[in-house]
């Protein structure tokens, strides 16, 4: 009973989060002129350095919350997702983010957390995500020594900035998938949500 229940509840996010996400605003009620337009960039712009089976290199970062998050505090509690993004104010990053809220309750369901990472600084996060609105999950700076975190994972673009990419990694410290995906566009959220259904239980 218990199986058919996850099926129907992971039939549901797959099926009907596709179609939430399209009544989210574009670039989360942010105004016109505040968003960066960055035109179309080179799809993919770095190596990975990881790859699925390996453990996660472990960082401390600086959090607007105000706290030092580290990934390895999660280990043996918690499953975790790192959604990095390329620059702040920008828009496709400014409707990715956002549309996260959506999944919360699932993210919940599997034990799992979530930490957005982009390498600009507290300031500049601060004011970008309060003008985005709510966001339930910590947001990373990854600005000094810059982009560090994202280039151990082999994901920092040959400008600085950090490629858009998705690293699910388990309970155990352990990556079981990476998408990194054309910058240039929106990582679908029910690739995340049959991610988050095929994490094991801590």
């Amino acid at each position: 009973m218990r199986d058919i229940m996850i099926s129907i509840r992971t039939l549901f996010f797959l099926l009907v989060v596709p179609l939430l996400v399209s009544v989210v605003p574009s670039h989360a009620g942010l105004r016109p002129e505040s968003i960066y337009q960055t035109g179309t960039l080179k799809p993919v712009d770095s190596i990975l350095k990881v790859a699925v089976g390996d453990e996660a290199p472990d960082f401390t970062l600086p959090s607007v919350g105000g706290d030092p998050i580290t990934l390895s505090d999660y280990r043996g509690t918690k499953n975790v997702v790192l959604s990095f993004v390329p620059a702040a104010w920008t828009p496709v990053c400014s409707d990715q983010w956002p549309g996260y809220n959506l999944l919360e309750q699932m993210f919940a369901e599997h034990q799992a957390v979530l930490l957005g990472i982009s390498v600009d600084n507290i300031p500049t996060l601060y004011a970008w995500t309060a003008e985005m609105g709510d966001l339930w999950y910590p947001i990373l700076s990854d600005f000094w020594p810059h982009g560090a975190v994202a280039q151990s994972f082999g994901i920092l673009r040959s400008d600085g900035t950090a490629e858009r990419a998705l690293i699910f990694i388990d309970y155990t410290g352990v990556i079981q998938h990476i998408i990194v995906s054309d910058i240039n566009e929106r990582p679908p959220l029910e690739d995340i949500a049959a991610q988050l259904a095929r994490f094991p239980k801590p």
